[in-house]
């Protein structure tokens, strides 16, 4: 058996990327917001007899140590028409509590047929971040219309502070002027989060999440605290 050790985006990966010379790009670059119409799993199981899902789809990717750290579940192709990741399933059991990460494929090597990449661990892989393709935006998108709401509730109760501060008479107005500066700081802080976690896109969202609750959380109690 040959050992030598190659590594995955050689013959294999130059096979799959020809088979998309002349197409457009179909699946997203991983960490951009390309859109997905089909994977590259449907695409490429024909072509000379060769299959990606027999050959790759599937298979199990190992540490060097022997152990089984992930699955591989999809394959990204970039604008060049070159494969930059191998999506790999870590974590969880048959589905439950598992999650897609993208690994580039300059990390993994062929040894005599089986997947390596060496030093990985279970728990490493399962520590990355979530994959997503730019097409599987509803989550994402309800949580920012979520964020969007109480943002614009905190810009409204603002509106309704200045009202009051303005026909309050002065020990009232300085308890609503306090009010108001505490406010406007959630209401900013909340703001500057949320525009973070835009910019990232599709695909990054969820590193900004927590922030973006713990921002949000604030500017509701600071709500309630005004009302109250």
């Amino acid at each position: 058996m040959n050992t030598t050790r190659t590594t995955l985006n050689l013959a294999t990966i130059a096979l799959i990327s020809s088979l998309f010379s002349a197409g457009p790009t179909l699946a997203q670059v991983a960490g951009g917001t390309t859109t997905v119409n089909t994977t590259v799993t449907e695409t490429t199981k024909i072509a000379v007899g060769w299959s990606v899902k027999k050959t790759l789809m599937g298979k199990s990717i190992h540490n060097d140590s022997g152990q089984t750290i992930g699955k591989i579940e999809d394959l990204i192709i970039s604008p060049d028409r070159t494969v930059t990741y191998v999506i790999v399933g870590a974590g969880g059991f048959v589905g439950i509590g598992r999650h897609n990460v993208a690994i580039p494929v300059t990390q993994i090597q062929d040894q005599g047929g089986k997947l390596v990449m060496p030093g990985a661990t279970k728990d490493s892989i399962k520590s990355m971040a979530e994959f997503e393709y730019a097409s599987d935006t509803t989550q994402r998108d309800q949580f920012v219309a979520t964020a969007d709401r109480d943002i614009a509730a905190g810009r409204a109760k603002l509106a309704d502070l200045d009202k009051k501060a303005g026909m309050a008479a002065t020990d009232a107005k300085a308890k609503i002027d306090l009010q108001i500066t505490a406010l406007e700081v959630d209401v900013k802080s909340a703001e500057g989060k949320l525009s973070e976690m835009k910019q990232a896109g599709a695909v990054r969202w969820k590193e900004f999440k927590t922030d973006v609750s713990a921002a949000t959380a604030r500017l509701r109690k600071s709500i309630s605290s005004a009302t109250s």
